[in-house]
């Protein structure tokens, strides 16, 4: 009976051993520990404690251009060593590893100095520790931070933000920031477990340290740097492309006839349009850019030579207005030349009588015709008029000659009216329109083809800031 008693204790000892509350109760771990909670868990105050941090890009969830905050799910792993939490894995069953609540021991006080916004996801809520007093942590974290922006080369940029983690308190004689994984090892991490990425496309991340003084003592930061690159096809098919149709309608407009309000209409209701995409474009980028985007000289140069082309348009309109006054007097000559060759054909067929009345004077010459007589004559049209008196003739004559002066005259201003009327039938004012619309085409052609060559070869071959 006293063996059996002796086994049973033995195994309800070897029990309790065998399990994580006896390694805390052997260390003693509570809350209220001093001990554990109360400051850097070093025996003898003469050295640093080592803090290792390795971090992983999980996710990157968004990007906000006109705040210029990044804002990613990142994954962070800090492991320190304790000096108490210490125990002989062969006394307990050979644990080597157990798991407590956060809020038994001490953790660094490690931040991140971009951050602008407090994690919003659930901290974890528990600590690994090892045998040898290596004491594990695993956060997972929703970080908006702050991203200085370069985008000059707006949609085609590359941004890179950075991630620095460093002590709120402590300096770096008390504890030491360290990372143990290389620029591609932990890129090739990130990438294989990397689920979202918004529009950007993840290309790498660094790692490096660096001393830095802000409380008048030094401290050790980590800084991740990840670069990434902005997917731009939706915004050459959003904003690129619709700008250069805007600006390919307003060439197609010079094959509108400049006659008319039209041309005009069209080309303004374009412009219009482009000063919309402005105002769109201006609430993407942020407002403290230190110089101007690639994609707003875009959009000015394409409002300029549309400008240009509204101008011209307008100029050609007023041309064309102040030709019209001159076609209206070159209808009235009209007109008046046919009233004047009206005039003319009665002016001839007087002559003609007057032609026919010195035939008739001869006649009268030759058979002397009494006064008492009175010759019947016919009432056709053609008939002439009686002869009454014998010395008629003369005077008929006399009578002619002036007349047929004048008709002569008359004829050669006729020549001269209608050589003026043919010349001034095109109008002077159209003619110069035609000459500023073809020179202003070539113009614009090769202004156009110009401007856009520069904006591709910037594009491809600038820098970002």
């Amino acid at each position: 009976m006293t063996n059996e008693t002796t086994i049973r204790d033995n195994e309800v000892e070897v029990e309790e051993l065998c399990n994580f509350q006896a390694i805390v109760q052997h260390l003693d771990l509570n809350k209220d520990s001093i001990k554990y909670t109360m400051s850097r868990p070093i025996i003898n105050n003469t050295h640093h404690t080592d803090v290792v941090l390795d971090m992983k890009l999980y996710a990157i969830l968004d990007m906000r251009e006109i705040d210029q905050t990044l804002i990613s799910y990142i994954w962070v792993y800090l492991s320190w060593k304790n000096e108490y939490t210490k125990w002989e894995p062969d006394q307990f069953c050979g644990i080597k590893q157990i798991t407590i609540p956060t809020e038994y021991l001490w953790m660094p006080d490690i931040t991140i100095e971009e951050m602008t916004e407090r994690d919003k996801a659930s901290p974890s809520p528990y600590l690994s520790i090892e045998s040898g007093g290596l004491v594990e942590y695993r956060n997972d974290q929703v970080i908006v931070s702050t991203c200085k922006l370069h985008v000059y080369k707006f949609p085609f940029d590359v941004q890179r933000c950075n991630l620095s983690f460093k002590s709120i308190m402590h300096s770096d004689e008390e504890i030491k920031l360290q990372f143990n994984e290389t620029n591609n090892t932990v890129t090739e991490w990130s990438r294989n477990v990397m689920q979202t990425q918004y529009e950007w496309l993840f290309i790498n991340m660094s790692v490096t340290t660096k001393t830095v003084n802000e409380f008048d003592f030094n401290q050790l930061m980590i800084v991740y740097t990840i670069t990434m690159k902005r997917r731009s096809v939706l915004y050459i098919a959003n904003f690129l492309l619709p700008v250069f149709f805007f600006l390919v309608l307003d060439l197609a407009s010079f094959l509108i006839l400049d006659s008319g309000g039209e041309k005009l209409g069209f080309k303004i209701t374009v412009l219009l349009a482009v000063t919309v995409m402005q105002l769109l474009l201006n609430e993407i980028l942020p407002s403290s850019s230190d110089s101007i985007p690639l994609i707003a000289v875009y959009c000015i140069g394409v409002f300029a030579l549309m400008l240009l082309s509204l101008l011209e348009t307008i100029l050609v309109m007023h041309l064309i207005e102040k030709d019209s006054p001159a076609q209206d007097n070159e209808t009235d000559g009209n007109q008046s030349l046919v009233e004047y060759c009206e005039e003319k054909q009665d002016i001839s067929n007087f002559h003609s009588c007057f032609r026919d009345m010195k035939k008739c004077s001869h006649c009268a010459s030759v058979y002397d015709v009494s006064v008492d007589e009175r010759p019947t004559v016919s009432t056709s049209i053609n008939s002439r008029p009686p002869l009454t008196i014998k010395g008629c003739s003369c005077n008929l004559m006399k009578m002619f000659f002036p007349l047929e002066k004048v008709s002569d005259e008359l004829r050669e201003t006729r020549k001269t009216v209608t050589l003026h009327s043919i010349n001034k039938k095109s109008g002077y004012w159209t003619n110069i329109v035609k000459h500023i619309n073809r020179v202003f085409v070539i113009f614009y052609l090769t202004a156009v083809t110009v401007f856009l060559a520069i904006m591709i070869l910037l594009w491809s071959s600038a820098e970002d800031e």
